[in-house]
């Protein structure tokens, strides 16, 4: 080998050696970025033949490469928003709200900006399905990214239900006496999220036996303007000889006395008319209705708790995200409802996707087409709300990489110097 083979082997070197510095140093920079994924500089050595004999010109040639497949560490963030997938899968985002470019990422900094889309540090725009008032995706395709929306979590109003389950627990005294009544009130709503109230009479007609009636509600606001008709009862109660329930009559039918169905016709709101189910309790049981002495001189309901559904339209209080990526709105009034559902990308093969930065991506044909997977969902993996996947770059490597990369990289010039001292020498002897 000449020596001039010798110096372009030794700058084969010195290049390949800066470019592995270049991405040290980048590592290194990015080493608390959220999602990064670290590159590493592949050396591959390549021999020119100069003749047929032995003469060969060797020298190496350097490629960074980026892991984008490795698993960085899950690190838990006090902001609900910030996400991270523990598996294989990919956040898909867009640099636009509507109608931007489809990107993937693992960096799941996401907050919510001034216009209430979830946007992470890089500026891109979580996409999700958009789901119904059932839960389930409206979108007819989901194997496609036309299906996603940027998730907005501004425009989220509160919706009523009205009451459609009515649960009583109390104690109804065996000691009063044929003939006496007690009252007591429960809460209605109607679809329209309006508040009535209904007066319940409950009156003791023989041994054992008792009969509920029901006025016609009233609006909560003044107590005493009527706002529908109800209907279904009275109702007749029974009980066994040791106070628990034995069963209800309605209508001269006998009904199972945990699903009682009244209903509320002709609302003055304006709301469609309500159907009930009253649950009284399980026959030969004590777990709603008993008779049980009150132990007072003047004999009273005893342990009145009514449950009900159904509540008024409340004002958004927050957000929460589960590990399947379904993102639910909580509102003052009680009521929570799933708005969103976050899907995760994965690809055949995901080394093979092409960086826009170091960590977002977009597809390739050495990655393969993107599949759209709920979490969960094989190696989709699961969605970690209120967590940060760190940076693979791990610091102690990389200086190892930077002490190995220097001391190469100076041997490399030392060849430089001697070839060049050995070429002063050459030009010395024709003096």
């Amino acid at each position: 080998m000449s020596i001039t083979s010798a110096m372009y082997s030794a700058v084969s070197g010195l290049t390949a050696q800066s470019k592995a510095l270049a991405s040290i140093s980048s590592n290194i920079a990015n080493s608390s970025t959220t999602g990064f994924k670290g590159t590493v500089t592949e050396f591959t050595s390549y021999i020119n033949k100069t003749t047929t004999v032995d003469e060969q010109v060797g020298g190496v040639i350097a490629s960074n490469s980026r892991s984008i497949s490795s698993q960085g560490e899950i690190e838990t963030s006090s902001v609900t928003t910030n996400l991270a997938v523990n598996g294989e899968g990919f956040f898909v985002v867009s640099d636009d709200t509507a109608d931007g470019g489809t990107y993937f990422t693992r960096n799941g900094s996401f907050s919510a900006d001034s216009d209430g889309y979830l946007v992470n540090s890089e500026g891109y725009y979580l996409s999700g399905w958009k789901l119904d008032d059932s839960g389930n995706v409206s979108a007819g395709n989901k194997t496609s990214v036309d299906s996603l929306e940027s998730i907005n979590l501004s425009n989220i109003k509160g919706t009523p239900k009205a009451t459609s389950t009515l649960g009583i627990e109390a104690n109804l005294p065996s000691d009063a006496e044929t003939g006496d009544s007690f009252t007591s009130d429960v809460e209605m709503f109607d679809a329209l999220g309006n508040s009535h109230s209904v007066t319940m009479t409950w009156s003791k007609t023989a041994d054992n036996t008792w009969s509920v009636d029901a006025a016609n509600p009233v609006s909560s606001n003044d107590g005493t303007t009527t706002t529908g008709t109800i209907s279904g009862f009275p109702i007749t109660i029974e009980f066994n000889d040791d106070g628990s329930l034995a069963g209800a009559t309605q209508n001269g039918t006998a009904v199972d006395p945990s699903a009682i169905a009244f209903s509320v016709t002709g609302w003055t709101t304006g709301a469609a008319d309500s159907s009930v189910s009253m649950d009284l309790g399980t026959a030969d049981g004590i777990d709603g209705l008993t008779q049980y002495t009150s132990g007072e001189d003047e004999p009273e309901i005893g342990d009145w708790t009514a449950t009900k559904d159904g509540y008024e339209p409340g004002t958004l209080t927050g957000t929460t995200i589960d590990s399947e990526g379904v993102v639910r709105a909580t509102f003052d009034n009680g009521e929570t409802r799933a708005i969103y559902q976050i899907p995760i990308a994965t690809f055949a093969n995901a080394d093979g996707l092409d960086s826009e930065s170091g960590t977002t991506f977009t597809q390739t044909y050495e990655s393969g087409s993107y599949q759209l997977r709920t979490a969960g969902d094989g190696k989709a993996g699961d969605i970690e709300a209120g967590s940060l996947e760190s940076s693979t770059v791990e610091l102690t490597d990389e200086f190892s990489r930077m002490i190995v990369a220097q001391q190469a990289y100076s041997a490399a010039s030392k060849v430089m110097t001697t070839a060049q001292d050995m070429l002063d020498t050459l030009i010395s002897m024709k003096r």
